[in-house]
């Protein structure tokens, strides 16, 4: 059996828990390393008034230190975990026909607003992943943000973010 195969499953393995656990412990680590060091240039120590801007955060930054540190100790020293499959490619691929969507989705927020973007990412949701007719998924997008737009706008008088383009701004709000 080759070394990427599940064995049963014949789907790809990617990489390993064991890689991951190290990379996210790593990363997790270098945060908590940044919050000691800003912590401690603020004012790690206790003041004559109290603790100073950075006592709290310093240990809070020193805690996920620790943590990071163990996890990374635990994976290390775990064989087991380096020839166990964090995540197998036909799964991941499912998560990515979801994530890259909305990833899109939060970039369009940000030039056509937070109405338009989500009623092109309902409608095209349903299209891709439900199976509905364009027409219907237009309509439902459409009457859905439709309302967003009533409810906030109108009846709250909040106003949500309308993108840089603003292509609501015909409306006057």
């Amino acid at each position: 059996m080759e070394e990427n195969q599940v064995q049963g499953g014949g789907d790809r393995a990617g990489v390993s828990t064991r890689s991951v656990e190290i990379a996210v412990a790593l990363i997790l680590f270098g945060v908590g390393a940044l919050v000691v060091y800003d912590s401690y240039r603020l004012g790690s120590k206790w003041g004559t008034d109290g603790p100073q801007s950075g006592y709290f955060p310093f240990y809070i930054g020193l805690l996920i230190c620790i943590a990071s540190f163990v996890t990374m100790t635990q994976a290390i020293r775990n064989p087991s975990l380096a020839g166990k499959p964090f995540v197998l490619w036909g799964p991941f691929k499912r998560v990515l026909t979801v994530l890259v969507p909305a990833v899109i989705y939060v970039l369009a927020v940000k030039f056509v607003g937070l109405y338009i973007a989500s009623a092109i990412y309902i409608a095209v949701f349903m299209v891709w992943l439900g199976g509905y007719s364009w027409w219907k998924s237009v309509v439902v997008g459409f009457v859905i943000n439709a309302l967003f737009f009533l409810m906030f706008e109108v009846w709250f008088k909040v106003p949500l973010f309308k993108g840089v383009l603003n292509p609501l701004g015909f409306l006057g709000y």
